[in-house]
């Protein structure tokens, strides 16, 4: 933590007193917002309740989830130094010497793309390092090797945080809870080459089979050349030989066919 300016000095004063807090605690919720681009904070500070989060206009949240007193005082600090931050455009920071590098973001500015400007808030956990760009929706993400830089959508997001189960995701906090990064859009760094996840082929199905015909009911046998069905009866039998006999006589068939026909018939008695 920087030494603050007389303005910083004496804003740290006010709302310590403000909100019965030690100027300490209110001291380290300055750093913290001031490394947030004076909108949102990463903190761990003991008198505040431990680890916590807080971004303007949108979150706040605190280790003891159900002290709303806490809550409710820890929200107030931050917005009163985000206000003096971003809307009186206080200097609480001393400008950094001519010939000094003065990075306010603690030496870390030079592992993000140099297009993406200052962040509004940047940390680590483990290897991992992020700094979260509101201006552009863009969030860097370092990996000790390489860098990320991920399209945040709407998100607005107040930390990141390395998962140390599940196969170690990486996941960020913004007003809509915990996320996994991998749901975010990829701009540029080694992932944003890949080729897409594909979908595995279906596997082929074959065509439905018919369901097989009922077995045709068996025809009786018939004589497609007589005039009338067959029979196995011997009066059906006469009778035909007798109908035959006067389709020979009216000329309908010869004597040739009648004599075939009569052979066949009387060979079913």
């Amino acid at each position: 933590m920087g030494r603050w300016t007389e303005q910083g000095e004496q804003l740290v004063n006010n709302v310590a007193n403000r909100y019965g807090t030690s100027t300490d605690a209110v001291s380290m919720m300055l750093d913290s917002l001031l490394r947030g681009g004076g909108t949102m904070a990463q903190f761990n500070i003991n008198e505040l309740g431990g680890g916590g989060q807080w971004m303007r206009g949108g979150m706040t949240m605190v280790g003891d989830m159900f002290n709303y007193s806490l809550k409710s005082r820890v929200d107030g600090i931050c917005n009163d130094l985000s206000s003096a931050i971003i809307e009186q455009q206080m200097q609480v920071v001393p400008p950094p010497p001519p010939n000094s590098s003065g990075n306010a973001q603690g030496g870390w500015g030079n592992w993000w793309p140099s297009d993406l400007g200052i962040p509004n808030t940047s940390g680590s956990q483990n290897q991992y390092r992020y700094a979260y760009f509101g201006g552009s929706h863009r969030l860097a993400i370092s990996d000790g090797q390489n860098v990320s830089v991920y399209d945040t959508l709407d998100h607005q997001i107040g930390g990141v945080s390395q998962q140390q189960s599940g196969g170690a995701s990486v996941t960020f906090t913004s007003q809509y809870g915990n996320v996994d990064l991998r749901t975010l859009p990829i701009i540029s760094g080694p992932a944003a080459n890949r080729p897409a996840a594909q979908s595995p082929a279906p596997t082929a199905t074959p065509p439905p089979q018919p369901a097989p015909a009922p077995p045709a009911p068996i025809a009786q046998q018939t004589n497609q050349s007589s005039p009338v069905g067959a029979t196995s009866s011997s009066d059906d039998v006469f009778n035909m030989i007798e109908r035959l006999a006067k389709l020979r006589d009216s000329g309908a068939i010869s004597d040739d066919d009648f004599s075939a026909k009569k052979t066949e018939l009387l060979g079913r008695l």
